[in-house]
């Protein structure tokens, strides 16, 4: 794990704080902060560290399946079930058991859980044996587990025995000194698995688009686009990046409604506000209208973090028209 952020090494401290106990820990974050990766720091810096760390997605599985696989089956517990097979809990005793997507449990299987959790105990499908495990629970989420709750769609018992502690990982915009760090060891990775000799760096534009930029996808997203622009960049310097991998003047659209919409937006909106001529002698109109959509070409690049796309649908242009003014004003490169 790489940062030196003060959100960063706070939460390190928190797991480092709470990983020596036999309690179940919750991590809570959006989707490509780590979780997974926090959830085995938690378990290696624990007194299991030699024991089974075993992880579960619990949203890419039906509830039978996922029932199966946590709990294990008997012979002809259900069709297809030929044989005895041990499940999550099961292999995962004396270590820990990381699920995620925790939110997207189905509530039958919640009721299971939480019985594992009170009591250490379960039964396999199909099964009237009894069995003891000793496992530690450690679960994610990138929803509002307690909302969930008021609503009815997750146990607040549950819940409760889940959060002994909770660990929040704050999002990649909020750790601003990472950013950097984060996308030079990405870019260096990269640059040794495509055979290169070593990194140039990264131009200051880019540099400075990497830190306005939003990161909706977090740390996961910020590993694609530099590996992504270190591919695309042969000599190694990386002087563009491409956010969205998607953009293109030939995406496919789901309709047309999307461009009518965007026209009837920029129905009666004006930001020029004609000069005074009253006390001028002259007017020298096609260099100041020139002068006026380069500097409003560039802020406009600079405010959407070079996404010609987002440049575009601020300006209320089409990507075609947009990349005509940048190309009739030399903005390209």
């Amino acid at each position: 794990m790489i940062g030196e952020s003060a959100s960063f090494l706070e939460m390190q401290e928190h797991i480092s704080h709470v990983a020596p106990l036999n309690k179940p820990v919750l991590f809570v974050g959006e989707r490509g902060t780590g979780k997974e990766l926090v959830a085995a720091r938690l378990h290696y810096l624990s007194q299991r560290w030699e024991q089974t760390f075993l992880k579960i997605n619990c949203a890419a599985m039906s509830e039978t399946l996922l029932e199966a696989q946590l709990f294990g089956h008997e012979a002809g517990a259900y069709t297809g079930a030929t044989k005895q097979r041990k499940g999550f809990f099961e292999r995962a005793h004396g270590g820990t058991l990381f699920m995620d997507e925790l939110a997207n449990t189905p509530m039958p299987v919640q009721e299971k859980i939480l019985r594992v959790i009170e009591y250490g105990e379960f039964e396999r499908l199909g099964g009237n044996e009894t069995l003891h495990v000793d496992v530690r629970i450690v679960g994610a989420t990138n929803e509002d587990l307690p909302d969930l709750a008021s609503q009815g769609r997750f146990r607040e018992d549950l819940l409760d025995r889940l959060a002994f502690d909770v660990v929040t990982l704050p999002p990649l915009r909020e750790r601003a000194e990472d950013i950097l760090i984060l996308a030079e060891y990405f870019a260096v990775g990269m640059v040794k698995e495509i055979g290169g000799e070593y990194f140039a760096g990264f131009s200051d534009k880019v540099e400075k688009a990497l830190g306005k930029y939003s990161w909706p996808g977090n740390i996961r997203q910020l590993k694609n686009v530099i590996e992504r622009a270190v591919y695309q960049n042969g000599d190694g310097h990386i002087t563009q990046l491409v956010f969205n991998p998607f953009e293109s003047p030939y995406r496919l659209r789901a309709s047309a409604k999307v461009q009518a919409e965007e026209g009837a937006g920029s129905a009666g909106k004006s930001c020029i506000s004609p000069p005074d001529l009253s006390t001028a002698d002259s007017f020298d109109f096609k260099s100041e209208v020139q002068e006026f959509e380069i500097n409003l070409l560039n802020q406009a690049m600079e405010q959407n973090q070079f996404n010609q796309k987002k440049a575009a649908e601020f300006l209320n242009l089409s990507y075609h028209q947009l990349r005509g003014y940048l190309r009739k004003y030399d903005l390209l490169n």
